[in-house]
């Protein structure tokens, strides 16, 4: 195996590692097993369990959620809402974000690192949708975009990853008509 395929089979071992057993049960012994790998190709990458976890959770969590540009915030709000409910059902996903929430209330490094990437999403949400939507004259100008973005992904997070209760089309669209309707009646300004 070449050195990127070899980060790129323990990164994917790391992630369904988590996914099956959580991150108190990985060991660094299962993720080599199951990347086919020895346990000095994951020691030559990252020193420990945590570190190792760390990068690559934070790898995927940074990495950019398409940011819809329909032209219209009711389109882009839909379009994102479908993609962030999509992410969260995936397999993979759906097994991992309620283990690490979990493991973040004990161990800090582990919060701050998913607080980071969360805030990094909510921010380009804030500035590229909501932003959008008040030049368009869609959303009043002053429009807090910290909140606007709690109350689009807010219920989405709480529905499939805390209560975990399935969705359809539907709830995603009576949730965008919510949301619109709140912030085009104004509010906490920013």
């Amino acid at each position: 195996m070449l050195r990127g395929d070899i980060t790129a089979a323990i990164r994917n071992a790391v992630m369904n590692e988590l996914a099956e057993v959580g991150y108190g049960r990985l060991s660094i012994e299962a993720v080599a097993r199951r990347a086919g790998v020895g346990k000095t190709a994951i020691y030559r990458r990252w020193s420990n369990k945590l570190e190792m976890v760390l990068e690559i959770v934070s790898a995927v969590a940074e990495r950019s959620v398409p940011m819809p540009d329909t032209g219209s915030f009711a389109g882009d709000l839909q379009l994102l809402m479908f993609i962030v409910s999509k992410a969260l059902q995936h397999r993979i996903a759906s097994q991992i974000i309620p283990d690490l929430m979990a493991e973040a209330a004990r161990n800090p490094k582990i919060a701050e690192t998913l607080q980071r990437a969360l805030r990094t999403h909510q921010l380009a949400v804030g500035e590229k949708i909501v932003g959008q939507a008040v030049t368009r004259g869609e959303l009043p100008a002053g429009t807090n975009a910290d909140l606007a973005v709690d109350l689009m992904l807010g219920p989405l997070y709480w529905r499939l990853a805390v209560s975990r209760t399935p969705i359809d089309d539907d709830y995603l669209e009576n949730l965008s008509h919510a949301v619109i309707g709140a912030l085009r009646q104004g509010g906490p300004a920013t």
